[in-house]
């Protein structure tokens, strides 16, 4: 997730440009930059590092008066943090600003470079700006249009033809994008999120998939995709700035919870080849996962979580043994990590100390190691033998939602390639399950369109003093995330259980109304489950119960059930898993508390 500006006016663009970075930022910060029209040419400069940097190098470089421009603040995908690959991307004739994954990006890089043409990025975004350049005579519309039509991925556009002074061109799929425009018409912008205009205008457009917006000083124009010239309405933001930047939800974690199958779709898709999954575009060679003798995933915290669901995958789809250790205590317990094993590291934000600790002791060990990391360019990604990259984007919240659910699409795309390369499943199989996993998103969409029984049910367990969560199998390792997410936002005590050892001492605290969250949704293990459920119930607890569609308890069984969509087995932690978050979500709101940064945690760890 990157973000998106373009200005054309009689303001100083490059001061308009910078503020509508720094509204942006929360898209994107490893790198930031900005190309204007100066003196009869584009001028092209960008940093590594936030916009502090970008206005570092501005002042070092002087005024550059300019009345038009786009920028860009980078969350990297494709590429290193670098000066090289932040963006604009510029060649000889266009300059491009770009949010999204071009996914078929090598394929139009070699085709490029076997005409001749030379690469200085490592991005997808720079293979989309020559091949703009390429089939440019003089029609950027023809070109843009040109150009697209042999993309596949997901993209927002801002570009600037060199020889079409004070112009911007615009167009988006999949990807938002926004053109605005002042009060009396005589400034355009474009924009990622109207918190990067909201200063100068609140009256924006909105652009619709393959549009093409053209900004001038005289006006805007749009082009349908038939190439027809289209007429839109003039929209008014009602929101504040702070609003805007949370795209309109009361906080940045409800956002990014339904930013989850945006995230999804971005870290499934560019992974996928013939309907199997394929990290040759990561450069995970299939030896690696092939020769595997033994897995070990390490992880901390929500991440762990992850790696637990995923133990699970890889173990049912291919009979490959895995160990799943807390990073903290994996590194002091001399694991039995040998040559020929393979360690899946998987953190967030790629610079958890303990979890770089645990990477740099399986090396040492002989071990090949893979990351799983949201960012790219961090400690972990660079030092690991092999990465994947999860595309959540920015994760603000301090409680992971997101990257929690993009963690575990990796993992499942990794157990169905590893069940192909061990010889347990055969294509056919693949080919189900990754259509599966590629339609989870659209399915969690739906879902995510009516919470109002996991609201019903926080309303029911906001003033509780404990809370219990149980499960079996995977619904164990979900109910152990989302005990998580519950206290750390809402500061409730809760624990999660394996639903077969209540026997074994929990039940003790089971009295009358304590709330037991109750995951039933393992299908060949749910009679068990509910054995443990009406365990609970009888000693007066107050049973939420989240099933699968179709499954009806009565009121001595649950007090309120809570139904997953229509999915597959092979899907179903991520629904499960978006519940929980929910639940956690609008307790913490039914208590008042600061949601997005509750107290006492960081969003990051770095020190033991």
């Amino acid at each position: 997730m990157c973000g998106i500006v373009g200005y054309v006016g009689a303001r100083n663009a490059t001061e308009v440009l910078i503020e509508g970075l720094r509204m942006l930022e929360y898209r994107g910060y490893d790198s930031a930059g900005i190309s204007v029209f100066n003196n009869n040419t584009v001028k092209t400069v960008k940093s590594l590092g936030k916009i502090d940097r970008l206005e570092q190098k501005l002042e070092e470089i002087g005024p550059l008066p300019a009345t038009c421009g786009i920028g860009h603040t980078r969350w990297a995908t494709h590429g290193m943090p670098s000066d090289i690959n932040a963006h604009p991307h510029a060649t000889e004739k266009v300059s491009v600003v770009h949010n999204g994954i071009i996914e078929n990006y090598l394929e139009i890089r070699k085709e490029l470079m076997d005409k001749g043409i030379s690469f200085v990025s490592q991005t997808d975004t720079e293979s989309l700006a020559r091949l703009i350049d390429s089939l440019y005579d003089g029609d950027p519309v023809a070109a843009i249009r040109g150009a697209l039509a042999r993309v596949k991925g997901a993209y927002a556009l801002g570009m600037v033809f060199y020889d079409k002074k004070d112009v911007i061109y615009a167009v988006r799929k999949d990807n938002p994008l926004i053109v605005a425009q002042s009060e009396d018409a005589g400034e355009f912008f474009i924009a990622s999120d109207i918190p990067a205009v909201l200063a100068y205008t609140k009256r924006y457009y909105v652009l619709e998939e393959g549009e093409i917006a053209v900004l001038a000083k005289g006006g805007v124009t749009f082009i349908a995709p038939d190439g027809s010239l289209l007429q839109k309405p003039l929209l008014t933001a009602a929101f504040t700035l702070e609003q805007a930047q949370k795209g309109g939800y009361e906080h940045f974690m409800l956002k990014e919870i339904y930013e989850q199958p945006k995230a999804l779709q971005n870290t499934i898709t560019p992974r996928v080849k013939n309907g199997l999954p394929n990290f040759s575009s990561d450069n995970v060679p299939d030896e690696l996962l092939k020769n595997a003798k033994a897995i070990h995933i390490t992880a901390c915290g929500t991440a762990m979580h992850a790696g637990l669901v995923g133990k699970s995958v890889m173990e049912r789809l291919a009979r490959v043994p895995v160990n799943v250790d807390i990073a903290s205590e994996f590194r002091y317990r001399d694991p039995l990590v040998n040559e020929g094993d393979l360690v899946i590291i998987i953190s967030q934000s790629g610079e958890t100390a303990d979890t770089l600790a645990a990477l740099r002791l399986a090396k040492n060990k002989g071990a090949k190691t893979l990351a799983i990391v949201n960012v790219v360019g961090s400690s972990i990604a660079r030092e690991a033998d092999c990465v994947v990259y999860t595309h959540a984007g920015v994760e603000i919240a301090v409680a992971s939602t997101k990257a929690y659910m993009v963690q575990l699409s990796v993992l499942h795309l990794l157990a169905v390639r590893l069940g192909l390369l061990k010889g347990m499943i055969d294509e056919a199989e693949g080919k189900r399950l990754v259509s599966l996993l590629g339609a989870v998103g659209e399915t969690l969409e739906q879902m995510l369109s009516d919470t109002s029984l996991v609201q019903a049910a926080a309303q029911h367990i906001v003033q509780a003093p404990d809370i219990f969560f149980i499960g079996r199998g995977r619904d164990y390792y979900l109910s152990m995330e989302g005990a998580l997410k519950l206290k750390e936002i809402s500061y409730i005590h809760c624990e999660a259980y394996a639903a077969g050892e209540l026997k074994h001492g929990t039940l003790s605290l089971i009295t009358d109304g304590v709330p037991v969250i109750a995951l039933a949704v393992e299908p060949k293990l749910f009679e068990k489950t509910i054995s443990n459920i009406k365990e609970v119930k009888a000693r007066g607890a107050y049973v939420v119960a989240v099933l699968s569609k179709g499954v009806m308890l009565d009121d001595q069984t649950a007090d309120t059930s809570i139904h997953l969509p229509e999915c597959d087995e092979f899907t179903q932690p991520f629904l499960t898993a978006a519940i929980l978050q929910l639940l956690a979500y609008y307790t913490a709101k039914g208590k008042g508390l600061d949601i997005d940064k509750p107290r006492n945690l960081a969003k990051s760890v770095t020190v033991e």
